[in-house]
């Protein structure tokens, strides 16, 4: 069983997105706020690979589960 933990910026490299803190950022800025009835993996700024791994992640509850919740969680926030 893999224990490893992953961080946020591996999430968004995971992602195929860019992972430095400044892209992060802006990544949030630029999609927030989500609204609260949208699960992350059923937002529209996806691509159709992105979604079923943020997706499949949530349902089985797979060690990146945590941090597509808190990716999840930062787009919700205000101001974020």
């Amino acid at each position: 069983m893999d224990t490893s933990t992953h961080r946020f910026t591996e999430l968004f490299a995971q992602l195929g997105l860019p992972s430095d803190a400044q892209s992060i950022a802006h990544f949030l800025a630029m999609h927030s706020p989500l609204a609260g009835n949208i699960q992350l993996p059923d937002a529209t700024f996806w691509s159709p690979a992105q979604a079923t791994f943020l997706r499949e992640a949530l349902q089985q509850d797979s060690d990146w589960a945590e941090l597509a919740d808190q990716l999840s969680q930062a787009l919700r926030a205000p101001g974020a």
